[in-house]
């Protein structure tokens, strides 16, 4: 849940069907940190609340899947999509800073492929020193040989999809594993070396507000998941998305939509739990041990860099220009193979879409967002903010409040008017 692409494409500009950049995109390329993101698009079950781009093997057609479809042949065409990307950046260095495997369920590829990108990406690209390569990973969909491997071959930070330790509130999410095999995944982890010592991290997903889950449900989560003493722990308020089997749950009247009542005091026992065991928060819904182990992939994204997003329906950012990748592997694979860019459509940014993105993504981070990048009307709006106890102010910075990070959506509105 870390990385969280749209499930949906927008419409769009059309892209050149070679997928080539404006020149003005391409300036600065490699002086900015660059980052890979790989899309994984395969599940072994569709959890109900998920709206991402993923598909089950039935879904894709199981064994007759076709090429590029199927689990057994993706990361050939990742690997394609990583040539392609090297290629239309031309021939100035582009180190890369991180890589995050996201999806979907990354570990239900084998080892071996997922290690196999990476050497593609170091290869073509190549990573700079230190560089963060993550994948996500179900509890269920790894094992203690796994994790050697991945480790192994250069992947050095590890993100559990936990949820939640409570039987029934995994039962709601139609999520699969047994708690119990959160604390096991972990250990395992760390032998292959995903800890500190080892040169890697640990990182907790956790979700909280599903219907059914008790405060006491939600404070059993936190217990279970700081016994397992992660560097790194993301925790998300359930989002009932349209078109998902929740939704379709909750406008039957079967579950109850999430409270926000409930939902706030889920994030203040979290951020209290979460910092008395030595996790500081630098993003609304992100806590860290410590500056090493925050998730430098997400903040190429939420400080505005560049990266590349490989995958079907995978998005890209380089240079103020954003692109989709079409939605489906079949056809992300097919116009790989013609030699035609995956690319659905893109929209260049103009310098007040960028203005704003800043606000909304930056405000949501620790180190906050510089006054100066509001308008006259936002800069207006700052001292009741601060008078609310909403905002707080450093040097020329503007930070939210725990009580302002509760309200961040209504905060931002009033900067944006």
């Amino acid at each position: 849940m870390e990385h969280v692409p749209p499930s949906s494409l927008p419409p769009g500009d059309p892209v050149p069907e070679d997928g080539s950049l404006p020149a003005e995109a391409l300036a600065g390329v490699g002086e900015r940190p660059f980052g890979l993101y790989v899309h994984v698009p395969f599940c072994s079950v569709r959890c109900g609340y998920c709206d991402f781009n993923t598909y089950t093997a039935e879904e894709l057609g199981g064994a007759s899947a076709a090429r590029g479809a199927s689990r057994a042949t993706y990361a050939e065409a990742a690997i394609a999509e990583v040539r392609r990307a090297r290629a239309l950046l031309g021939d100035r260095d582009v180190p890369v800073s991180t890589v995050f495997f996201g999806g979907g369920t990354p570990t239900l590829l084998p080892a071996a492929d997922l290690v196999a990108v990476v050497a593609a990406i170091e290869e073509e690209f190549g990573l700079v020193a230190g560089a963060e390569v993550t994948t996500e990973s179900n509890p269920d969909s790894v094992s203690e040989a796994d994790l050697a491997t991945l480790r192994a071959g250069g992947i050095n930070r590890i993100s559990f999809g936990m949820q939640s330790a409570v039987p029934h509130v995994l039962r709601t999410l139609d999520r699969t594993h047994d708690p119990l095999r959160v604390p096991a995944a972990v250990a395992w982890a760390r032998t292959a070396g995903f800890d500190r010592a080892g040169g890697g991290s640990i990182s907790l997903d956790l979700i909280y507000g599903t219907p059914g889950e008790s405060l006491a449900d939600w404070e059993t989560s936190l217990d279970t998941a700081l016994a397992c003493e992660p560097d790194h722990v993301s925790a998300y308020s359930l989002i009932v998305e349209d078109g998902t089997a929740l939704a379709r749950q909750v406008r039957r009247g079967e579950l109850p939509m999430p409270d926000d009542d409930d939902l706030a005091d889920k994030y203040v026992l979290a951020d209290e739990r979460l910092v008395a065991a030595g996790l500081g928060w630098y993003e609304v819904s992100n806590w860290a041990r410590d500056d090493a182990t925050r998730c430098r992939h997400n903040l190429l994204y939420w400080t505005g860099a560049d990266w590349w997003g490989v995958g079907p329906g995978a998005h890209s950012h380089v240079g103020g220009v954003r692109w989709w990748n079409v939605k489906h592997p079949a056809a992300y694979a097919d116009r790989l193979a013609a030699g035609l860019s995956p690319a659905h459509a893109r929209e260049v940014l103009d310098p007040e879409s960028r203005r704003v993105e800043r606000v909304l993504l930056e405000l949501r981070l620790r180190q906050g967002l510089e006054a100066g990048v509001l308008d006259a009307a936002g800069r207006a709006a700052v001292p009741d903010l601060v008078a609310r106890g909403l905002l707080a102010t450093a040097g020329e910075r503007l930070v939210l409040t725990r009580t302002g990070r509760l309200l961040a959506d209504a905060v931002v509105r009033d900067l944006l008017p």
